[in-house]
């Protein structure tokens, strides 16, 4: 009998889960905070050591070290299950049939690490909303690191210190606005000066998942006065800085919502539909000026973006969509994909909605 790997904290949830001895010792741990194993899928690939960012301090460091150590140990709680008794090994006939596919699913893929390309945004002024925390935070943070001066905006002081006190020495203009009151809009354009070189539009918010038999107007409202109009009125206000430079580049947050109607409520799809729409009639008008205006859609991500569901129709028929969902990504995935559009690598490229969603919309 082979005997298992000693367990670190490196190792993927998902090995720890599958592990005959951490598994049931991870799965004891969810237990007794009330949850299963079914809530660590979207992170699976992630090392288990990556929770300790990821939970906002419900899973700290020690916490981390004592499974290991109890991994070690062999230490199984009285009466677990053997997690290799819960998942079943391929058998050969589905091996031998699957070829290189069966072997591929069989392998665990390498983590994603982010890699910096010093001074990509070096002398750049770069405003990024929703800066604050997921997608806009990651965005704002590659800039930063990359050389740029980023113009950080977000609705929580809090969340803005945060983050400015986790890139000491960066060029960071922190900035309390709702995107939606035009006063704000002009302070963050002020607070830019003369020169914008990019807008990361990333600011946004979910719906309650309602089909429009259910909608309620104060939801269509809600959401489409921060992702449509907060977006509309950036873009106005840069355009013409940007334009007098003859240069700039826009990225917005579309959302795999954008791209087909089973991701999300009515309100929300059709506020994705919308800024797919501001992108591009602004790449087409402007493009001849220098401009370049393209959006991301994201695919599940890890975000403190909550999706709540006010429907039991809406429920059933978006988490039956759901079932091909792929694996959440961390939002730094996504600032990859937003910066490249932002920084010049993106030079060509204009009036595209880059899908960055895992290979959903492929589905």
């Amino acid at each position: 009998m082979n005997t298992p790997k000693t367990l670190t904290g490196d190792d993927s949830i998902k090995t720890w889960l599958e592990h005959p001895v951490g598994g049931p010792i991870l799965r004891d741990l969810l237990a007794q905070a009330g949850q299963d194993a079914d809530v660590m899928r979207p992170v699976q690939r992630l090392a288990i050591k990556r929770l300790i960012k990821l939970s906002k301090g419900q899973f700290s460091q020690e916490m981390v070290d004592q499974l290991v150590a109890r991994a070690a140990a062999g230490d199984v709680p009285a009466g677990a299950a053997d997690a290799s008794a819960e998942a079943p090994e391929p058998t050969t006939e589905s091996a031998d049939a699957g070829g290189a596919a069966g072997v591929a699913s069989a392998v665990e893929r390498p983590e994603w690490v982010e890699r910096l390309d010093q001074g990509r945004f070096a002398g750049k002024t770069v405003i990024v909303t929703g800066a604050g925390s997921g997608i806009g935070r990651a965005t704002a943070s590659r800039i930063a690191r990359e050389g740029g001066r980023v113009i950080a905006v977000d609705v929580s002081q809090e969340r803005l210190d945060d983050f400015a006190s986790e890139h000491a020495g960066a060029e960071i203009v922190t900035l309390v606005a709702d995107i939606t009151d035009d006063a704000k809009v002009a302070e963050i354009v002020a607070a830019a000066g003369d020169r914008i070189d990019g807008l990361a539009n990333i600011a946004g918010i979910m719906d309650d998942m309602t089909p429009i038999g259910e909608l309620t107007d104060a939801v269509w409202k809600r959401v489409f006065s921060v992702n449509v109009d907060g977006t509309m009125k950036l873009m106005r206000a840069v355009v013409p800085v940007m334009v007098a430079r003859g240069t700039g580049s826009i990225v917005n947050t579309a959302s795999e919502a954008a791209l087909r109607g089973s991701a999300a409520g009515v309100a929300y799809t059709a506020s994705k539909h919308a800024v797919v729409g501001l992108t591009k009639s602004t790449a087409f008008m402007y493009g001849p000026s220098g401009l370049r205006v393209n959006a991301v859609a994201p695919g599940a991500t890890i975000t403190n973006i909550e999706a709540k569901f006010a429907s039991p129709l809406g429920a059933e028929r978006v988490q039956l969509a759901m079932t091909i969902l792929p694996d959440a990504a961390e939002a730094e995935a996504l600032a990859a994909s937003i910066t490249f559009l932002l920084s010049d690598d993106g030079v060509n490229i204009n009036g595209v909605v880059l899908a960055s969603d895992g290979g959903w919309s492929a589905a």
